[in-house]
């Protein structure tokens, strides 16, 4: 997530807060019984639904997604014309050294393959093998949060009627009314908040990240069967700028010509000067 998306989520969250808690009968809107029962159920509830390990995995997923800035399809359109030109200067092997330099794993096990030899039909079944499980992954993932936005509101109501209970049991006892009117109502606006403000965008967030790189997974496929096939760089450049907006094109050539003079400069300095 960007700077700009957290200072503007921190900003409506404020707003948000101070329209309850502004009030002279704020104090009506905090009642820890109801906000135990929303808690303490949904978690319940999922602890029941999925292993531990699970949870604690989507957790460290959803952490990352709003943490780890990813790649842009541009960054990896320039980074396989970078390979497409080292390789045909230097050689397939000599992509070892960019393997081990890269931060993006996919990236890296498709230099690996490169540098070991694969045929471009094992490389490109290896790698959507690994794009389709990566999505399943992150759907299970997304899953959860799902299905904990759906109970929330559920123990939300729940919490409602026990209030409802209470206040039953105590009608003619005003001071029984008064303490038990709060639970029934606040129970069910703790669920509903919990639901749409944090567990929804959570596993929103989750599949908008997992589309992203999914993007990025299908470029890179497309990238290196086009450099194994030892395609023409033109060529190569031509078909990758077709991820791009139309708007990144003009800025992603002007790189990309940035590029092959640094290889044609590498070219003229390696030929013989003569005698």
């Amino acid at each position: 997530m960007s700077w700009k998306n957290s200072v503007a989520a921190l900003l409506c969250a404020a707003l948000f807060t101070a329209a309850f808690v502004t009030g002279e009968e704020s104090h009506h809107y905090l009642n820890g019984i109801g906000l135990l029962i929303v808690l303490s159920g949904t978690l319940g509830a999922s602890l029941l639904s999925f292993p531990l390990s699970s949870l604690s995995i989507a957790c460290r997923v959803a952490w990352n997604c709003y943490r780890v800035t990813p790649f842009t399809a541009d960054q990896i359109v320039e980074a396989l014309i970078d390979i497409s030109l080292r390789s045909r200067h230097s050689g397939f092997l000599s992509l070892e050294k960019i393997e081990g330099k890269t931060d993006m794993s996919f990236l890296k096990s498709a230099l690996g393959m490169l540098v070991d030899g694969y045929e471009e039909k094992e490389i490109r079944e290896v790698l959507v093998t690994e794009m389709y499980f990566f999505q399943r992954r992150r759907q299970q993932h997304e899953r959860v949060f799902r299905h904990m936005a759906r109970l929330a509101p559920a123990f939300g109501v729940a919490g409602s009627v026990i209030g409802l209970i209470g206040m039953l049991t105590g009608l003619g006892d005003t001071a029984i009314i008064l303490q038990t009117i709060p639970l029934a109502l606040t129970s069910t606006l703790y669920g509903i908040v919990l639901c749409n403000f944090f567990l929804t965008p959570v596993a929103e967030c989750v599949q908008f990240k997992t589309q992203q790189e999914m993007l990025l997974q299908k470029l890179i496929i497309e990238g290196v069967s086009a450099i194994k096939q030892e395609r023409n760089s033109h060529k190569l450049e031509r078909k990758l700028n077709s991820f791009l907006t139309p708007a990144a094109r003009p800025g992603n050539q002007r790189t990309l010509e940035q590029i092959r003079q640094k290889y044609r400069g590498l070219a003229l300095r390696s030929e013989p000067t003569g005698p």
